[in-house]
Parts: C-alpha cells; sequence; structure tokens
C-alpha cells in the first residue's frame, strides 16, 4: 500500500513550514507503522506533483493552507482515494465570511460582525491561521473581514468526518463525527495586536466539555466536513466557533503522543465510512508549533 502525503508548506511557504514539517512527521510515522510506502511532492511544482504521483498511490491526503486546499484536493481526488475533506467543502470553508455565515443560519454561535464602537478582531477572508489576525479599530481591507472580540478560552476540537463514497462522488456520511480530542490553545496578542498561535495543550476534559462538543460536532455536519477538521472555539458564555479547518492541525502532533489508535488507519477506515466510534487517549501532552512534545 502506498500513500500520497501532499504537504504544501515545507517546500513553498517558510513562515508555516515548521508547523507543516511537524505534521508531516507524525503523519509519515504512523503510516509506515500501518505498512504503508509514505511519498510526497518533491519539487517545485507542487500541483504537478500531486499529477504525476497520485494514480501510482492507494490513498492520499493534501496538507495544505485553507485558501489552496480546493485546487490541490479537486486534482487529487480524480486521482487516487481521498482521506481528506472533499474539494468543494474546503472551498466553503475556507471562505471565512460565507463559513459562518452557513453556521449562524444553522443557529450555531460565530462572533457578531464589525461591532461599532467595540474591540473588534480584523482577518483576511481567505487565511490560514492567525495569520494576518489582528485587533484594529481600522477598517478592514477589501480581502479582510471584522468580527466582534469575543474574551473567553481558547479552545479547539479535532474531530474526524465519515465518508460515503458514491458513483461519481464522495460526501460526508452524516454520521456523528469521531471525537479525537478537546485542545486547549496557546494564543497570544502582540503589542501590535497580532494574533500569534504557539501550540498547546491536549487532551483536556472540561467542565463545559459536552457544550464544546456538541458545537464543534454541528459545525462540522453543518459544512460537511470529511476526514480530520479542527474546530476552533472561543468560550465564553457560548462555545463560539471562530474557524473551521477542514484540515490537518497542528493538534494532531499532541493527540498523536497520547492516541492508543494509529491515526492512519483511523483516516482511512473514517474514509470509507469505517471509522471506530471512539479513540482511547492516556496522559495529557503540551505541544508547539515545531513538533516538540512534553508530557504533563
Amino acid at each position: 500500500m502506498k500513500i500520497l502525503l501532499a504537504e504544501y508548506t515545507v517546500a513553498n511557504d517558510p513562515l508555516l513550514a515548521h508547523e507543516g514539517a511537524a505534521m508531516l512527521a507524525v503523519l509519515a510515522g504512523s503510516f509506515g507503522r500501518c505498512g504503508y510506502e509514505v511519498v510526497s511532492p518533491g519539487g517545485a511544482d507542487f500541483l504537478a506533483e500531486i499529477r504525476r504521483l497520485a494514480p501510482e498511490c492507494d490513498v492520499g491526503l493534501v496538507i495544505a493552507p485553507d485558501h489552496l486546499l480546493f485546487s490541490f484536493t479537486s486534482v487529487l481526488e480524480t486521482l487516487t482515494h481521498n482521506i481528506g475533506c472533499g474539494a468543494m467543502n474546503t472551498m466553503v470553508c475556507a471562505d471565512k465570511r460565507l463559513a459562518a455565515s452557513i453556521l449562524a443560519r444553522h443557529g450555531i454561535p460565530v462572533p457578531g460582525r464589525d461591532r461599532k464602537g467595540g474591540r473588534r478582531v480584523v482577518k483576511p477572508v481567505l487565511g490560514c491561521g492567525s495569520q494576518g489576525v489582528r485587533l484594529s479599530a481600522d477598517e478592514p481591507g477589501k480581502d479582510e473581514l471584522a468580527e466582534a472580540f469575543i474574551e473567553g478560552e481558547h479552545l479547539s476540537v479535532s474531530m474526524v468526518g465519515s465518508r460515503v463514497t458514491g458513483n461519481t462522488c464522495s460526501y460526508y456520511s452524516g454520521d456523528p463525527p469521531l471525537l479525537l480530542a478537546v485542545n486547549r490553545q496557546e494564543i497570544t496578542i502582540d503589542s501590535k495586536g497580532r494574533f500569534h498561535y504557539l501550540g498547546g495543550e491536549t487532551p483536556i476534559r472540561h467542565e463545559r466539555q459536552e457544550e464544546i462538543v456538541s458545537t464543534a460536532a454541528s459545525a462540522l455536519t453543518v459544512l460537511g466536513c470529511q476526514g480530520y477538521t479542527g474546530v476552533d472555539i472561543v468560550l465564553a458564555d457560548r462555545p463560539y466557533v471562530v474557524d473551521v479547518n477542514p484540515r490537518i492541525t497542528t493538534s494532531i502532533v499532541g493527540i498523536v503522543a497520547c492516541m492508543e489508535e494509529e491515526i492512519a488507519d483511523v483516516l482511512v477506515k473514517a474514509s470509507r465510512g469505517e471509522g471506530p466510534s471512539a479513540v482511547h487517549l492516556s496522559g495529557r501532552v503540551r505541544f508547539d508549533t515545531t513538533g516538540k512534545v512534553e508530557r504533563l
């Protein structure tokens, strides 16, 4: 068996390459232990490498900034079995304004839009992680949006949505997503108001666990995300969904260090509608964006 792990940032985005390398190493290790031969793009033209390598592989997974996922995934899933989120769903999630609007229409709490006179967060409409996210009184730029700033706990929920494969396409099965872990995020705001993601702790057991997980699961289901998905939440009076990442996130570095099951096995089985109903975690770790893991 052979898998294409198509990680974009290591060769193409120096600012995010350390996180990409950490995620890639964890996944490659798991697939290797499960007996897969791991191949990854090595040339300068990432899309051309996907076209070259994917037909030789049994399964494939794209790991890239949200706004690039659609173009890469739409090609990969025509050439091999995609174990990540479907291309159309990645496109919806990448548009932060559109995704928030869909969630709000389904009654899922999201930050209010541009509350005049209050503290607000400005971020790119098409962005990745904390890049370009800042507290600002300035008007958002052409490709940015402004949201009310919510004071609360920064958490994320890592889940895996299952998939059904039809004759012509794959789609979210509608089954309850598999919870991997609730994670605490370490996020700082510098003197210029810029947000920085530094890593986090996992797994955590929160006193409001059921409320947090239920909100994240609803967001994943509404947006139809398949495969590994990270739902970013600010927990205040309610759990507010601030981002839905239809891809592998850095939290996987800590989760895999605590999980008894192999993430490779979980992802492949879920992509065929055969994923487990639960995973087993032991201990708790702190992790950073370089892949360093410390037991707590």
